[in-house]
């Protein structure tokens, strides 16, 4: 017993050494039947090609040299600019939100102006729809106003 406990773990051992397929190898690798079409892989078009295979090859070698390609791919160049394009599309905005001291007083300024002239144009409105009598009552006083200024003068 003692002799047969030792020749059966190597055995085991061996067992384990050898690979075994896992998936189940299809049928028609053991027949031999001429009617059947086994499958075969498909040639790849891209890689066949003579410009493909250069293209391939430079890669290799300038990654191999520590090259990194130079010319970005285009999705990502366009990528950049739109990113690009929105920063500074947020500077303009923020630019515009914030506004200085003298912007602010500028703006008040011209506030302030747009109100006295709408005051004007109402004033304006208000006597050209007034009755005539009450614009000869004005126009006399103002004659009698300027007659008694160049008497004292």
């Amino acid at each position: 017993m003692a002799s047969d406990g030792p020749s059966e773990d190597t055995d085991l051992k061996e067992a384990y050494l050898i690979p075994r397929n896992i998936m189940a190898e299809p049928d028609y690798i053991e027949d031999d039947n001429p009617e059947l079409i086994r499958p075969q892989k498909l040639v790849n078009p891209v890689k066949t090609s003579r410009n493909h295979q250069d293209l391939h090859r430079e890669l290799l070698m300038n990654q191999k040299r520590g090259l990194a390609p130079q010319n970005k791919p285009e999705l990502q160049k366009v990528m950049e600019k739109r990113k690009r394009d929105q920063v500074i599309k947020q500077k303009e905005e923020e630019a515009q939100k914030k506004k200085s001291d003298l912007e602010i007083e500028l703006l008040k300024r011209q506030q302030k102006l747009e109100q006295l002239e709408l005051e004007k144009q109402k004033l304006q409105e208000e006597q050209e729809n007034a009755p005539e009598f009450v614009k000869v009552k004005g126009n006399l006083r103002r004659t009698g106003q300027e007659v008694a200024q160049a008497q004292e003068s």
